[in-house]
């Protein structure tokens, strides 16, 4: 006699707070090294291009998010999410502490790039797995959560590292080790979507056009949102603040924006369409960016930036969650990969922005402004195409 059919199994907090979790790993490779970095210029004078290298080895890994992150996409639709995200995350915490041991620069960039691979994976799969394990009024929850609790997570860890860095820059790396426990967590919580099992051998044909405009929209966005965590200190310079330790707890004031976004996220995003959530975090972003244009004092620039970063803190799980209502469950892995490469790729696009404005405008804070309009623009934009029917996106 054939045994019955086990119901597929539910998601509940267990696994969305260790999804939660392991999407805080490829935050840590920017945050970490930030107060790491003028340690390891002196400590490889000697070698040639050091300038140049070691601020490279702290974003290598978001050059290979950006290149590698669709191939990763397909490698979860096409051998599973769980065992993909479990290899990537014990890579991580290896890859991610050697450092700690090397003392030669280029094995160091090496292990950076190998770190990257790790992060491509692990970010397309946390994404992923919320779509999969959860129903679209559930993901928001999640997606809130992570945003809000980002930013204390960030500072927290950009704290500990300095602290750490202040010691012996080869310190900073062992906290890449908090991967273990994430690993050992995601041992007992993460499972394979049974959905994923069920459709992948009916495959219905891949979303292109909307992996492409979500994609379009999230590169732009993106662009947008990196000019100010990459340029916000040569603005508060622009005005003659210039003591690191003041720009600091500056930025760090206006960092408060960040977590009150995440948290009105949830119910923007109940209320109103991704259109309507695109055009509202576009309008912060450029009337804070417009703001630091043309301030003249630090309190004027912080309060403006704390406008812009309360856009940031709608930006992300707005567009992921976007992303994922065109995504049919076999295909949400290529597509979230997809979207990560385009969100990571704005790392890249964003100086260019800034090069671009401050060329044809003379300086920085007009840079901003000018930038500020242009998002501006978008948000227009995307406020008139939320007033225009358009054929419903299957949600899956």
């Amino acid at each position: 006699m054939k045994g019955t059919a086990q119901p597929p199994r539910s998601a509940g907090a267990g696994q969305g707070i260790v999804v939660v979790l392991a999407g805080f790993l490829p935050i840590l490779a920017i945050v970490c090294l930030s107060p790491v970095v003028p340690r390891m210029v002196e400590h490889f004078a000697s070698v040639p291009g050091a300038t140049t290298l070691v601020p490279l080895a702290v974003t290598a890994p978001g050059l290979m998010i950006a290149l590698f992150s669709p191939l990763m996409g397909w490698l979860a639709d096409r051998y599973g999410r769980r065992p993909l995200l479990l290899i990537a995350t014990l890579f991580y915490g290896l890859v991610g502490m050697a450092p700690y041991w090397l003392e030669s620069l280029p094995l160091i960039f090496a292990s950076r790039l190998a770190l990257g691979l790790c992060e491509a994976a692990i970010l397309t799969v946390t994404n992923t797995l919320i779509g999969d394990y959860y129903p679209h009024d559930k993901r928001r929850t999640w997606l809130m959560l992570q945003a809000a609790a980002g930013p204390v997570f960030g500072v927290s860890l950009l704290m500990f590292s300095g602290h750490l860095a202040a010691q012996d820059w080869h310190l900073s790396f062992l906290i890449y080790g908090v991967a273990v426990p994430i690993f050992l967590a995601m041992l007992a919580f993460i499972f394979e979507p049974s959905l994923v099992r069920e459709t992948i051998a009916k495959a219905s044909p891949f979303p292109l056009r909307s992996v492409v405009i979500t994609g379009g929209v999230t590169l732009f966005s993106a662009s947008l949102y990196y000019v100010y965590i990459v340029q916000v200190g040569l603005a508060f310079s622009a005005i003659g603040v210039t003591a690191p330790d003041r720009v600091g707890m500056l930025i760090g004031l206006a960092n408060i924006g960040v977590f009150i976004g995440g948290i009105a996220f949830q119910p923007l995003s109940a209320r109103l369409s991704p259109m309507w959530q695109i055009a509202i975090f576009l309008v912060l972003l450029g009337i804070g960016m417009a703001g630091i244009g043309i301030a003249h004092t630090e309190s004027t620039m912080t309060i403006f930036a704390c406008v812009q970063q309360l856009g940031a803190g709608i930006l992300i799980p707005a567009l992921v969650l976007w992303a994922m209502q065109g995504l049919p469950a076999e295909h949400r892995g290529r597509g979230m990969g997809v979207w990560s490469a385009c969100f990571f790729l704005g790392q890249f696009t964003s100086p260019l922005f800034v090069s671009v404005g401050t060329a044809a405008t003379g300086n920085i804070q007009n840079a901003f402004s000018l930038l500020g309009l242009i998002a501006l623009l978008g948000a227009v934009t995307a406020a008139v195409r939320a007033n225009i029917p358009m054929k419903r996106a299957s949600i899956a």
